[in-house]
């Protein structure tokens, strides 16, 4: 069975509202992506070098990124001579097979949240201003809570104007309690009194907001470590995710971005907003495969409940879900 068939059994029939968010919030990458992929293979009947090195203009207009692009086309290739492939539309569905593998790499799809049972997990949101963080903030504590799970906000962003009262905002939208000091205060100082007032509250899940700025990385490292320090101090082990967030929209200086923090502090995931704004929708693979930080979660649109923890086999069903709908039985 082709992959596509397996895609198709899957989800084609689907009524599950989190497939639906993928497929609409995936619709520009796809319009670009998938119909220059069906161009190709309808232009090219055989698999040649030259069908290979359109591909490869493809995927790199993509934000597929080069590396991942390089390892794809020599995958593929490989796959042409073992499976005995002569027609190019045969090559469709190993694409979007090929894609997932790279996705999950050897260690798998490690894109669940590492949450405590039984215990306050404290999950620390970085990323430059800009990029919808603390959005993203609230957009999770709502979902937290949808689960019946007890949330509390720690303002951390104590140097951007205005970046403790629009997280308050979004505490009083989603209607969890946001712990906070005095714009300027020590960041490290929040977060101490932010795990006070979980633990005090027996909350589940503590999200702590932290400042974007990249102009001195130095600074920025010291600051996040002193955070970090304190953090591990009142709870060992924590924080048990360090999330950071990038705007798809960005492109490749989303993945600039990425490597800076991530010299920075441990980042455990990425949280990747505004996917469904962009038609350069393979910076999820560039990521994933070039810096090895899983994406967690990927937002989809604007609405409360559109950031969707990120499943691979989704997000390329996102992307070709056109031929995969259209796949023969």
């Amino acid at each position: 069975m082709s992959f596509f068939k397996k895609l198709k059994e899957k989800f084609t029939q689907s009524t599950d509202n989190v497939t639906e968010k993928f497929r609409d919030g995936l619709t520009k990458t796809r319009e670009n992506f998938s119909s220059k992929v069906n161009d190709l293979v309808s232009r090219y009947r055989k698999v040649d070098e030259e069908f290979f090195e359109e591909l490869e203009e493809i995927l790199i207009g993509a934000d597929v990124g080069f590396d991942t692009v390089m390892e794809l086309v020599d995958e593929l290739k490989t796959e042409v001579k073992r499976r005995n492939i002569q027609e190019t539309s045969e090559l469709q569905s190993v694409i979007s097979e090929k894609l997932v593998e790279i996705y999950q790499g050897d260690e798998g799809d490690n894109s669940e949240l590492n949450i405590q049972e039984n215990d306050l997990t404290v999950i620390l949101f970085v990323g430059v201003n800009g990029v919808g963080k603390t959005t993203t903030i609230g957009k999770m504590a709502h979902l937290f809570k949808s689960e019946g799970k007890n949330v509390v906000l720690a303002a951390g962003d104590t140097f951007r104007a205005g970046a403790i009262e629009q997280l308050e905002v979004w505490g009083e939208r989603v209607g969890v309690p946001v712990v906070k000091q005095a714009e300027g205060s020590d960041p490290a100082a929040v977060m101490y009194d932010a795990i006070q007032s979980a633990r005090a509250k027996k909350a589940d899940i503590l999200i702590c907001d932290t400042a974007g700025r990249l102009q001195n990385k130095v600074n920025l490292m010291k600051e996040l470590e002193k955070v970090k320090r304190v953090i591990e101090r009142e709870i060992p082990n924590a924080p048990h995710e360090v999330l950071l967030v990038l705007d798809a929209t960005t492109g490749q200086n989303a993945m600039v971005q990425a490597k800076t923090f991530k010299e920075a502090t441990n980042v455990s995931g990425i949280v990747l907003t505004k996917l469904d704004g962009t038609a350069k929708g393979g910076i999820v693979l560039a990521i994933r495969n070039e810096l090895k930080i899983p994406v967690k979660y990927i937002g989809l649109g604007e609405k409360m409940d559109d950031l969707q923890p990120f499943d691979a086999e989704k997000y390329v069903y996102g992307l070709f879900s056109t031929l995969v709908d259209n796949s023969e039985e």
